[in-house]
């Protein structure tokens, strides 16, 4: 075994949270008369909350002030906040306990690197919080994904160097990111768009057999 951490993304990897992501920016849209459908949302697959508001925005005529735009993001996430709060381990992806369960036999510390600034609110409600030893604060990263900062920043916590680390993602933003970091990439989603993983899986079920025993197998 050569790597020591593994670093999960949330939506899509651990949970599916994207549908009440679509809701709340659709709501939001919808009030300022812009156009956005569920094609659109998958452009905002692992986007900051600021960077998707201003591809929405830019759909807009209207010019939005810093102010507006602030007020707009708060708006979109309280909406996103009141439609979790029935979140529950029946949320789960299928095999994630699985890999919690195979990583924690090898002594792999497990982060979380998401782009949502309400990831804790949201892993408690899955009832994982525990599993989890350290959670990046989105809120604290100076750059989005596809930057590497926020990988970067669980590797830093561990005190283990990037190649120590392996990321799993569904966007193609978090896998550029995982990469950049200078870490492996498991790419959980579509082949052709995941180009950049080192391995891809089309779901999580099989994440520890399939996935990360192959890495570990490999590397």
């Amino acid at each position: 075994m050569t790597y020591r951490a593994c670093i999960f993304d949330l939506d899509g990897v651990i949970t599916d949270t994207a549908h009440y992501h679509f809701l709340a920016w659709k709501a939001l849209a919808d009030g300022l008369g812009i156009p956005f459908n569920e094609d659109d949302n998958h452009h905002l697959k692992g986007v900051g909350r600021m960077e998707s508001l201003d591809f929405i925005l830019a759909r807009s005529d209207r010019t939005f002030d810093a102010a507006t735009r602030g007020r707009l993001a708060t708006e979109k996430n309280d909406h996103y906040k009141t439609l979790i709060k029935g979140i529950s381990p029946a949320d789960l992806l299928p095999g994630i306990l699985e890999a919690f369960d195979w990583l924690d036999a090898r002594g792999i510390r497990i982060g979380l690197a998401s782009a949502s600034k309400n990831a804790p609110e949201v892993i408690t409600g899955l009832g994982i919080a525990g599993r989890f030893h350290y959670v990046a604060d989105a809120g604290a990263i100076p750059r989005g994904k596809p930057a590497p900062d926020i990988f970067l920043d669980v590797a830093n916590a561990f005190g283990f160097a990037p190649e120590d680390a392996i990321g799993v993602e569904d966007a193609a933003a978090g896998v550029t990111a995982i990469k950049a970091a200078g870490m492996r990439a498991i790419g959980i989603g579509d082949a052709s768009i995941l180009k950049e993983a080192d391995l891809v899986l089309p779901d999580t079920s099989a994440l520890a057999a399939n996935g990360l025993a192959v890495l570990a197998a490999q590397a």
